[in-house]
C-alpha cells in the first residue's frame, strides 16, 4: 500500500521525529478512519510555508516563488498574444484550470512521484524523503521531450553526458530548482540556470584550430547549433483539444530573444484557434510572438555533422528554418527568424 510508513523509515529519516498529524493535520482523537481522516491533507506540502517551512523556512519561502511552484513560464509566455481582457479570461479558465495542474510541490520531488494525467509512479522510497530521484520525478514531468532526449529513448543519440553517467542534477542544482527568492516571469529569466561554459572553458578547448572555431562563433552561433547530435522533437500540431503530433527534426534559425545568435529552435504549437474550443477565447495580438523559440536540446555530443564540416552550415544551410517549410496559420512573427 502507497501510505506505509515502515519501523525503517521511522529509524532512519529524521523527518519521522513529527508526528503524521504534524503534516497531514486531521484528527489523531478520531476513532475510526472517517473522523480520524476529517480535515486530513493528502498533499501537505501543496503550502510549503505551514508544512516544509516549519523546518527548511528559507526554502519554502523561496521556492513559492520559483517556476517549479509557480508555473509563471505557461502564463506568461503566451500572455502578449492577449489583450487586457482575453489575458483575464485566460488567466481564469486556462491557467488556474490547466497549466496550474503541473506545478510542483515538494513532496512531489523528495516524497511520491507527481501525477501526470492521472498516473504516477507512487511513493520514491517507501514514506521516506529522498534527496533526488530524476528517474521518478524528473522524466514524469519532462518526459515528453526532454528526458528521452537526454537517454536517447526517441531512438536519437543519447546526451554525452548522459553516457558519461551525469543526470538532471549535475547540471540544474537544488539551488536553482527552490529559487531565488525573487519572481521570475519565465526559465530565461531564471539567475543561475546552467550554462555550457561553467565546465568548458573555450580558452582552454583543445588544438588551435578548436579555440580559434570557438572564438569566431562566441556570441554568434549558440553551443547547441553545433552540439545537438540528433534530431529533437518538433510538436506539429495544437496541444488543445486535438492532442499534438511529433516529428523529429533540427531546426536552426534566429534566436527570437537575441536576433543576432543563430541557435536551435523549437516549435511551439499555438494557433489561431488554440484556445476557442475551451475557453472560448481568441488572441487578438497573435502575431506579437513567433511559434518558433530557443531550445537546449538535451542531446548533445562533442562532434556532429556541423563540427566535422563547416558547409553544412556554411554553404548547404542544411536544418536551416526556411519560410516555405514553415506550417501555415502559424504567426507571421515566425519570418523574422529565418536566417
Amino acid at each position: 500500500m502507497g501510505y506505509v510508513v515502515t519501523e525503517d523509515a521511522m529509524a532512519s529519516d529524521a523527518h519521522f521525529y513529527l508526528s503524521c498529524q504534524d503534516c497531514h493535520a486531521g484528527n489523531p482523537e478520531g476513532k475510526d478512519m472517517a473522523s480520524a481522516h476529517k480535515g486530513m491533507l493528502s498533499r501537505p506540502s501543496d503550502d510549503p510555508v505551514t508544512s516544509c517551512g516549519m523546518c527548511h523556512e528559507e526554502i519554502a519561502k523561496t521556492y513559492t516563488l520559483s517556476l517549479h511552484y509557480t508555473a509563471a513560464g505557461m502564463k506568461n509566455g503566451v500572455a502578449p498574444r492577449f489583450n487586457a481582457a482575453e489575458k483575464k479570461v485566460f488567466d481564469a479558465k486556462v491557467f488556474e484550470q490547466s497549466c496550474r495542474s503541473c506545478h510542483a510541490s515538494c513532496g512531489d520531488c523528495h516524497v511520491k512521484s507527481p501525477v501526470i494525467s492521472g498516473i504516477n509512479t507512487g511513493l520514491l522510497d517507501g514514506h521516506k524523503f529522498v534527496k533526488t530521484d530524476e528517474t521518478k520525478t524528473c522524466a514524469l514531468c519532462h518526459g515528453g521531450r526532454v528526458w528521452p532526449e537526454f537517454t536517447g529513448d526517441y531512438g536519437g543519440t543519447p546526451d554525452i553526458h548522459y553516457r558519461k553517467g551525469m543526470t538532471c542534477t549535475d547540471c540544474h542544482t537544488g539551488a536553482q530548482f527552490h529559487g531565488t527568492g525573487m519572481e521570475v516571469s519565465g526559465r530565461k529569466d531564471v539567475a543561475n540556470k546552467p550554462s555550457c561554459t561553467d565546465c568548458h572553458d573555450l580558452s582552454k578547448l583543445g588544438k588551435t584550430e578548436t579555440k580559434d572555431t570557438h572564438a569566431m562563433h562566441d556570441g554568434l552561433v549558440s553551443c547547441s547549433a553545433c552540439h545537438t547530435a540528433s534530431a529533437y522533437r518538433q510538436c506539429s500540431s495544437c496541444h488543445e483539444g486535438k492532442g499534438a503530433t511529433s516529428s523529429p527534426a533540427i531546426v536552426l534559425g534566429k534566436n527570437p530573444r537575441n536576433p543576432a545568435e543563430l541557435t536551435t529552435l523549437r516549435l511551439i504549437p499555438t494557433v489561431r484557434d488554440t484556445f476557442t474550443e475551451h475557453a472560448r477565447l481568441s488572441m487578438s495580438n497573435f502575431d506579437a510572438l513567433p511559434n518558433y523559440w530557443d531550445t537546449v536540446p538535451h542531446n548533445i555530443a562533442k562532434r556532429t555533422d556541423r563540427t566535422r564540416d563547416c558547409g553544412t552550415c556554411h554553404a548547404d544551410q542544411t536544418y536551416y528554418l526556411q519560410a516555405n517549410r514553415i506550417p501555415a496559420g502559424l504567426s507571421k512573427k515566425n519570418l523574422e527568424l529565418v536566417p
